[in-house]
């Protein structure tokens, strides 16, 4: 009888607390301004991962998962807000968010004082993992360094040149300065920064700065490598400043297919990539694009498969822990590898960075298509990507 009862409390108690009837998962995002298409991306991404990692039923041995969402606004303040609302008012067991890495770094101690979960998804900023980081804290979307490591791998080598230009916040300053690093090893050397702030429209004055530093710089090949979010994106605009009257290319990583319009400009262009729908060969990636182009008429976006990979590691932590014991999920998802549209992800549990595959390509122009394809030359591995742990 003892074993009877003993058995009926386990199964009971195996993915629920008794205060807890349902699995309230909290997106915490900015689905107002400037990033409202990463949010709204970011958004549908993370319910089909959900659907997908529970097989359409939206539970999990059970328990219904219930979304709440919230909106930052891109704004620090409101962040820390309505996190500690959803981690108090509406006792989220975790959130997700946010597209801002700004927003994120301010939210990251509230996870600390609540102590839950917070992934995050899609913000960079490597400080998110880096040193501003705690142990509540875990990402899914792709760092700094992450992007850096893999541009320097497409772009790098030895006699190139390069000016970059940036957003002056968080983003920006984290991606040049991992890029930075990232290059050390190929012999190509940066010879000017450019930062903007991000509601920047006209780019005549800095354009004209990196030409003049680029000029005289020598090397066998000079590129400008452009690290932008958001609206107002200056590839379009610095080349139609012809910048290869000074033997100067553009480069830049991927984007979402409405910004990739502008390198339709720039055939053979070549950077890498964080995700292009026809790029990765696996199941989860099959699915998410039929699925969403029967749903929404168009291929899924570069935020639509982190948003998926971050719904699909919920359901795949909370099955491995076996409860929503927040410590439990702790110690499930410190090395948990989970498959992805991405492929295979693995969050390290040094510092709860998801190690993925990136891929290096060049941009290809068909009139048929509205945007520069992001064409593959070849997948840059997780064991190419040595990303540091900065504590």
């Amino acid at each position: 009888m003892n074993r009877v009862l003993a058995a009926a409390a386990v199964a009971i108690g195996l993915l629920a607390s008794p205060a807890q009837a349902e699995i309230r998962i909290a997106h915490v995002y900015g689905k107002t301004g400037a990033l409202e298409a990463y949010a709204r991306q970011s958004h549908e991404g993370l319910l089909l991962g959900l659907e997908y990692a529970t097989g359409g039923t939206m539970e999990i041995g059970g328990e219904k998962i219930v979304v709440i969402e919230k909106d930052t606004q891109l704004k620090p303040d409101v962040g820390r807000a309505v996190l500690a609302e959803v981690y108090g008012d509406d006792d989220a067991l975790l959130a997700v968010g946010d597209v801002s890495s700004g927003v994120a770094l301010a939210m990251l101690p509230v996870a600390e004082e609540h102590g839950r979960i917070l992934i995050v998804e899609p913000a960079v900023a490597d400080s998110i993992t880096g040193a501003d980081r705690n142990r509540f804290i875990f990402r899914t979307g792709r760092n700094s360094s992450q992007d850096a490591i893999a541009n320097a791998v497409a772009l790098g080598g030895e006699g190139v040149r390069i000016a970059t230009l940036a957003q002056d916040y968080a983003f920006g300053r984290d991606g040049v300065a991992a890029f930075r690093e990232a290059l050390a090893d190929t012999g190509a050397k940066i010879v000017h920064e450019e930062y903007v702030p991000q509601d920047t429209t006209d780019f005549t004055a800095a354009a004209e700065r990196i030409f003049n530093a680029m000029k005289d710089a020598g090397g066998d090949r000079k590129l400008l490598y452009i690290i932008w979010a958001g609206a107002n994106n200056p590839m379009g605009r610095i080349n139609a400043m012809n910048p290869g009257r000074f033997g100067i290319r553009i480069a830049s990583g991927g984007n979402i297919l409405s910004a990739l319009a502008a390198y339709k400009e720039l055939p053979g262009m070549e950077g890498a990539t964080y995700y292009y729908y026809e790029i990765p060969q696996n199941p989860a990636n099959k699915w998410l694009v039929k699925t969403h182009q029967e749903r929404f008429g168009a291929p899924p976006d570069f935020f639509t498969a982190g948003g998926m990979a971050a719904g699909i590691a919920i359901v795949e932590a909370i099955r491995k822990a076996g409860s929503t014991d927040t410590e439990a999920l702790i110690a499930a998802m410190e090395g948990m590898e989970w498959e992805t549209p991405k492929g295979k992800m693995i969050f390290r549990p040094e510092d709860h960075q998801a190690l993925q595959e990136m891929y290096h390509f060049r941009i290809k122009v068909d009139p048929a298509v509205a945007w520069g394809i992001p064409e593959l030359v070849r997948v840059i591995g997780i064991d190419e990507m040595k990303v540091p742990v900065r504590d």
